[in-house]
């Protein structure tokens, strides 16, 4: 005789979860104000008041960037302690922003320092030679992040700066120069009080001056190759607590400064001798083809050949035509 069924025989799959689901997520009310002072690996240091705590990325960020300079709100053990972890729940407001793209190409943007007031372009004199074109692409990315430029010329004691100063002189950039210990003092003055970061290519010598303006940050220097090209000592960007006030941030060398992310007009604000003129051009002009309105302004003496020629040549490179 066939055997009756029970409640044995029904099979019903458990659910996964007894919890109800939510789509609230918590507000971290509680959570601490830091700083980001460096990221090595997935892992952030920030520092909370007077105390500098290990933390990582809380997965309600997802894939937004965290990176040196950025206000953050932290949880979790804020001792400082070696076996201490914290947890960067919130990104704050950004004031500025400085950003990179692999190549003028890629419209994929890096951020490389956030909430900086100032940015120091490092430029060598000599050894490694200057390069200005990678100097317009620096002014470009400050106007275009909202830092305000400054230009520090290391190595006098190797060259003039004369030509690199006159260069520049139209744009009414600020300059400093340096060598051989002069010259530390007035850049120190410039950064006193306030957010700045130091930027440039390999070998200019920007671990060097960190290390006289922040006497106990034991930044690592090296020297440059038989080639005239830096070799990478800093490997991530640090920030620097100024004696006296201001934080300044040390970042990597750099051998080339894409532009994917900024737009022409971007690169226009770069250039303000050049900008007033460009609103008499024919509409839709590209700044490159004749008739532009920028080639009266050079023929008459207005502006430099120079800083005309570094603006095409940035305008040509976002297109990749040519290589700055």
């Amino acid at each position: 005789m066939p055997r009756e069924l029970d409640e044995d025989d029904v099979r019903v799959r458990p659910p996964r979860s007894t919890r109800p689901r939510t789509k609230s997520r918590p507000g971290h009310e509680d959570a601490s104000l830091g700083q980001i002072v460096t990221v090595d690996r997935g892992r952030y240091r920030v520092a909370v008041g007077d105390v500098l705590v290990t933390a990582v990325r809380a997965r309600e960020l997802g894939r937004r960037a965290v990176v040196v300079g950025d206000h953050v709100s932290v949880v979790g053990d804020l001792s400082g302690g070696p076996d201490g972890l914290a947890r960067v729940v919130r990104v704050e407001a950004r004031t500025s922003l400085l950003r990179r793209t692999p190549d003028d190409n890629d419209p994929v943007e890096r951020a490389v320092v956030a909430n900086a007031e100032i940015l120091v372009v490092v430029t060598a004199l000599a050894d490694p030679v200057p390069r200005p074109r990678l100097i317009d692409r620096c002014l470009v990315a400050a106007f275009d992040g909202g830092l305000v430029p400054l230009l520090c010329l290391t190595k006098s004691d190797l060259a003039s700066p004369s030509s690199l100063l006159a260069l520049y002189e139209p744009l009414g950039v600020e300059s400093v120069v340096t060598g051989r210990g002069s010259g530390v003092a007035e850049l120190l003055d410039r950064l006193q009080g306030r957010t700045s970061v130091l930027f440039g290519q390999s070998g200019v010598g920007k671990s060097t001056l960190v290390n006289q303006l922040v006497p106990d940050a034991y930044r690592a220097v090296g020297s440059v190759s038989g080639v005239g090209k830096g070799r990478h000592i800093s490997s991530s960007a640090v920030a620097f607590a100024l004696p006296g006030g201001g934080t300044v941030i040390d970042t990597p060398g750099v051998r080339s400064f894409g532009l994917g992310a900024v737009t022409p007009a971007g690169v226009l604000a770069a250039f303000p001798d050049l900008a007033l003129a460009a609103e008499e051009c024919p509409p839709g002009c590209d700044h490159l083809s004749p008739g532009c309105a920028l080639d009266l302004l050079v023929t008459s003496g207005q502006a430099s050949a120079a800083r005309l020629d570094s603006y095409r040549r940035l305008l040509s490179s976002r297109e990749g035509d040519l290589d700055a």
